[in-house]
């Protein structure tokens, strides 16, 4: 069993393929049968001349590709194989058919003429069939090379497109960083009592945070985790201006998510909203699922749309990495909220779930 196996793989290129056994055999059928009627010769007898002559130049045009000499093209050395064999294969359903009476047979002038027919009709249909299936396999490569070229197209698609995802997180994470350095530098400037605490919590937090930043499987649930540890921090700067719900929303908490998308609606809540006002405010957080839609929003109760009407910079990447991470159709959305404060809602669709 050993030895059979590599013989078959080493005979399989001279083999011809299960469409072009199934197409010669079809029409086999039908020029025997054509030839049964017009002949009047029994069926079984024109099937098994013209079955025989159609397999020999089907292997002949199978082989002549793998078998040809360097220095002749594949078209070439196939329509020789036919030309070659056509006459040939004839000769051979004479011998077969009449044995040692074949030259006694080929005599008479109604036979020879009819194997000279026999020729010409499988010279015919041989080169027709080899132009035919030469014409479809020219085709299928152009089909295999333009699939191949889409491919790799969308291959180098994918990675210019992680590679600006890279970008624009790179751009958003010293944003976060420093602006959150900013509030604790406020503390310390401003003699709070709770600048070591707060600090000592931003330290706590960015060990736990910074490593997931990067994490391209990062989830919702996990965000969600970031958004929630770091309103508890600037509710510990300012405790009596700042209150926040963040749920846990367990539907939506394996849902893949860019790293800090939601965190940067927050922080801009907090720097924007709740900052700016004297009487503080409230932030929420929210999330649903609807017909396959997902709507995450977070919402304040600052100074208004009025004041934060100019986004950022981590605003605008957001955007641009909602959009290259869950397609053209994202929305992110601003709405003034009643009597004061705003309201920003992401609008997508999933991707997969981790």
């Amino acid at each position: 069993m050993s030895f059979a196996q590599p013989s078959i793989r080493a005979l399989r290129p001279l083999l011809p393929t299960r469409r072009q056994t199934l197409i010669v055999g079809a029409t086999v059928l039908l020029l025997s049968w054509l030839l049964h009627k017009a002949s009047g010769t029994p069926f079984y007898a024109v099937f098994g001349r013209i079955g025989f002559i159609g397999a020999c130049l089907l292997m002949a045009y199978s082989a002549a590709a793998p078998l040809r000499p360097s220095w002749m093209s594949q078209q070439s050395a196939r329509l020789l194989a036919i030309i070659i064999v056509a006459p040939l294969a004839s000769m051979a359903t004479a011998v077969i058919t009449q044995g040692p009476h074949v030259f006694s047979y080929l005599q008479s002038v109604e036979m020879l003429t009819g194997h000279i027919l026999m020729v010409v009709l499988a010279l015919v249909f041989g080169l027709v069939m080899a132009m035919l299936a030469m014409r479809g396999e020219r085709k299928e490569r152009e089909r295999a090379d333009q699939l191949q070229v889409a491919l790799e197209k969308n291959r180098l698609e994918r990675e210019l497109l992680d590679a600006r995802l890279r970008l624009l997180q790179a751009q958003i994470e010293p944003h976060f960083l420093f602006n959150t350095l900013a509030n604790v530098e406020a503390l310390v400037a401003s003699g709070s009592p709770n600048a070591g605490l707060v600090l000592r919590q931003l330290i706590a937090y960015l060990r736990a945070a910074m490593p997931q930043l990067n994490d391209a499987d990062a989830t919702l649930g996990t965000e969600l985790q970031r958004v929630r540890a770091y309103l508890e921090l600037m509710h510990m700067r300012m405790p009596d201006r700042l209150q926040f719900t963040v749920p846990e929303l367990p539907a939506l908490a394996d849902l893949r998510f860019p790293a800090m998308a939601l965190l940067t609606l927050v922080e801009n809540a907090v720097r924007h909203g709740i900052d700016p006002s004297m009487a503080g405010g409230r932030i929420e957080v929210g999330g649903q699922s609807v017909a396959g839609k997902v709507m995450l929003w977070v919402a304040d109760t600052g100074v208004g749309i009025a004041e934060t009407a100019q986004p950022g910079t981590g605003l605008s990447n957001l955007r641009v990495r909602l959009q290259a991470f869950y397609g053209s159709g994202t929305r992110l959305d601003l709405h003034e909220q009643a009597p004061h404060g705003v309201r920003v809602e992401l609008h997508f669709t999933p991707m997969d779930t981790k």
